[in-house]
């Protein structure tokens, strides 16, 4: 398991409570990784080429930056009015448990080029006390 941290804001616009606002976490990822047979070194993946590759992804598109949902359109359309401003849309609303099923997708995609290594989890913590998995 490798563990990579990133601060981003999003907002939940259907939310009947505060994450209809838009607010930011300090959010964790786990990373898991599994393999029938470890390499020649005896690993199932070198902790450093999980935080270079999904590491890299995280940092270049979710973190100090907003995550919204496609429909939300209105903030959108005002953030991308500040070329500084960075923002990710995804086809799904950005809650915790979308972000750890999306993270796992785009991790397996982001390793797929390494043959034995399979990502079989994701766990994203949004809070201390509170964290979604995708498997």
């Amino acid at each position: 398991m490798r563990a990579l941290e990133f601060d981003s804001a999003h907002r939940l616009p259907n939310h009947k409570g505060k994450c209809a606002s838009l607010h930011g976490h300090r959010y964790k990822a786990e990373i898991v990784c599994s393999a029938a047979v470890l390499d020649h070194v005896g690993v199932v993946i070198d902790f450093h080429e999980i935080k270079h590759r999904i590491g890299t992804w995280i940092d270049k598109h979710w973190d100090h930056g907003v995550i919204l949902h496609q429909t939300d359109v209105e903030l959108i359309a005002h953030l991308r009015k500040d070329q500084h401003q960075k923002l990710y849309v995804l086809p799904c609303a950005p809650s915790v448990e979308n972000l750890a099923w999306y993270l796992l997708r785009k991790s397996r995609e982001l390793l797929t080029d390494i043959e034995h290594v399979d990502v079989v989890k994701v766990r994203v913590w949004e809070t201390p006390n509170c964290w979604a998995e995708a498997t």
